[in-house]
């Protein structure tokens, strides 16, 4: 897959299917339509594209507050290409693109461009200055430069739309098991093994920490049941996301205890992915209290990680 991060790096010869939208969580909806648009591509001797934005349009006009991001770049990126995608044009939403009007978006961007002959988007895409283009107005304009367009309804599971701001609720409130329904993938925080204060190692639990991406959405604190992947290998875990109230102040981070795992992480890259959350995080009266509720943690999680491996099994 080729990957242009500037309008104006981006050169694109050949007719293309362009797959529209902000795309920020590839959720199953976010998939289905790009799905779909590989498939018409491939029918039809096109391209498959995606244009999207690498920073979310609401930030750019100051919302408070800011939209957070449910996925990396990286990761976006990648399950992209999974899908099929050849080009992916993902560049930042600025004021110039803001200031488009509808007909100079489609013009200069989709056809100039991106040599669109045929659009997918969702039936809630918006467009141009103040998002004065729709699909009705979309379908119109392609009669005028040649290019169909194939609007998609809302993706529903269990009665809700599948949308990346109904996952961020879900994040933000700490359902997230839930998550795994609407995207497709367990919720997941990554990022650099750092040194913590040692407690856990201190009582036979040593943890992993991360510190907290600022960007991304994060679960509120608590415990969680987790897994742990480290090169590429899934590992049962863990994981308090919080501030340590019982041993001092500190700024939100990520601790992760992975079971049956005595290997030294420092300064590794790792992943979290939270199945379900157990508790609310404590301050305790004591060290020691926090020391015997940590078994306490670690034996619920366990015994969790049992019973998914003998329902998978079953299965």
């Amino acid at each position: 897959m080729v990957i242009y991060h500037t309008l104006e790096e981006a050169e694109i010869s050949e007719a293309t299917s362009v797959a529209l939208g902000n795309f920020d969580g590839v959720h199953l909806g976010h998939q289905k339509l790009i799905s779909e648009n590989v498939k018409y591509a491939n029918e039809n001797g096109l391209i498959p594209v995606v244009f999207t934005f690498s920073t979310h349009p609401r930030n750019l006009l100051k919302y408070k507050p800011a939209v957070k991001n449910i996925l990396y770049r990286s990761e976006k990126e990648k399950i992209m290409e999974s899908l099929g995608v050849e080009i992916m044009v993902e560049v930042p939403f600025t004021e110039e693109i803001m200031k488009l009007s509808p007909d100079d978006f489609v013009k200069n961007l989709l056809v100039d461009k991106m040599k669109a002959k045929s659009l997918f988007c969702g039936f809630n895409f918006s467009y141009g200055y103040r998002a004065g283009g729709d699909p009705a107005l979309l379908k119109k304009q392609g009669e005028e430069f040649g290019f169909t367009v194939h609007e998609m309804p809302p993706y529903i599971i269990h009665g809700n739309v599948v949308s990346s701001t109904l996952i961020r609720t879900l994040v933000a409130s700490g359902q997230v098991d839930h998550c795994k329904m609407y995207m497709g993938r367990y919720y997941e925080i990554a990022g650099e093994v750092v040194v913590g204060n040692r407690i856990g190692r201190k009582i036979g639990y040593p943890t992993s920490n991360l510190v907290i991406d600022e960007s991304m959405v994060t679960p509120p604190n608590g415990v969680y049941a987790t897994y742990c992947v480290y090169n590429g290998v899934r590992y049962p875990s863990v994981t308090n996301v919080g501030v340590k109230p019982t041993i001092g102040e500190y700024n939100k981070n990520v601790e992760t205890h992975i079971f049956n795992f005595n290997r030294e992480l420092y300064g590794k890259r790792i992943i979290v992915e939270f199945l379900k959350k157990q508790r609310d995080e404590v301050k305790f009266d004591s060290v020691e209290d926090l020391a015997d509720q940590i078994i306490r943690d670690c034996k619920e999680a366990q015994e969790f990680h049992e019973a998914l491996l003998k329902e998978k099994v079953e299965k």
